[in-house]
């Protein structure tokens, strides 16, 4: 551990023109429950392992841009098709250089589906990763470790990944270096539960503060140091 957290991961949010029609994909593709708000937006809840809750909400403008942020997958079996069958599409089958399907879902957000591991396989499709891609991956990785109080681990190709951050149900945090930087607003993004009444730890530790709460909304929308949104809520 880096230290005492001063956050912890929540849940996992996701925008989309027709967000009920994306959350539907998103829980058959994960065989979890899907729950309408009313209001146009969804939730997905009992997303496997833990209890993670994937939030859909409705926004006016389409997707640009190149999928930064996305979810692994770990399949029970070493075929996507059930995915397919849900309404992925496969962009990128295993072949020489990678050993896992690159998908994308009916909005055309990218992710990424890995077989069975050969000594054990879920039960049913499961989270297993929370990706980001970013300029600088070790600062990334070290800086939300000291934010969630998680441990670095640095891959042989050069991505950082951050264990045992506070609130994180998957298995890994991964931080992918990319040579491009942020330029749209990501289409999925994390929340995270402060420890404290408000975000001034954050915002000290070099976080950005990009909406207050207001009439509107209860919480804190912020930006990391690579502008990637999340937002913050108190306890």
């Amino acid at each position: 551990m880096t230290g005492v957290p001063i956050a912890a991961l929540r849940d996992v949010c996701l925008d989309a023109t027709d967000a009920l029609m994306l959350a539907r994909f998103w829980s058959a593709a994960l065989g979890a429950s899907f729950h309408d708000n009313g209001d146009k937006s969804a939730r997905i809840e009992q997303v496997r392992p833990g209890d993670l809750s994937i939030w859909v909400d409705p926004v006016p403008e389409p997707r640009t841009g190149r999928t930064r942020v996305h979810l692994d997958l770990r399949l029970p079996t070493a075929d996507p098709a059930p995915l397919v069958a849900a309404g992925a599409t496969v962009v990128r089958a295993p072949d020489d250089e990678i050993s896992w399907w690159v998908l994308a879902d009916p909005d055309g957000n990218q992710f990424c589906a890995f077989p069975p591991r050969p000594d054990a396989a879920p039960a049913a499709v499961e989270v297993y990763e929370l990706v980001v891609d970013c300029v600088d991956s070790a600062a990334q990785a070290a800086w939300w470790a000291s934010i969630t109080g998680g441990r670095v681990d640095v891959g042989a190709s050069g991505s950082s990944s951050v264990v045992g951050a506070a609130g994180v149900e998957w298995e890994r945090w991964v931080f992918c270096p990319v040579p491009e930087r942020k330029t749209v607003k990501n289409r999925m993004h994390w929340d995270v539960n402060l420890t404290a009444a408000d975000p001034g730890e954050l915002v000290a530790a070099g976080a950005r503060v990009l909406r207050e709460p207001d009439d509107v909304i209860s919480w804190w929308i912020m930006a990391d140091r690579e502008g990637n949104e999340f937002c913050a809520f108190v306890p």
